[in-house]
């Protein structure tokens, strides 16, 4: 979804209209924009899994049933 955006980005669509199309909010689009403009398509590569993470070095507790 990102590179597609980063695509239409290069075209010069604006993010009104790539919101429209993803059907995602304004806040998004243009953050993936301002990171594009930074990093290029890589910048808008996935970093993992979102979600909250423990703190390093600390495991959630696994019960042994």
């Amino acid at each position: 979804m990102r590179l597609q955006a980063a695509a239409w980005f290069a075209e010069g669509v604006p993010v009104v209209e790539v919101t429209g199309r993803l059907r995602v909010s304004r806040t998004a689009v243009y953050g993936w924009q301002q990171r594009w403009r930074r990093g290029g398509e890589q910048a808008l590569a996935s970093r993992g899994p979102g979600g909250s993470r423990p703190p390093a070095g600390r495991l959630p507790a696994v019960s042994s049933g």
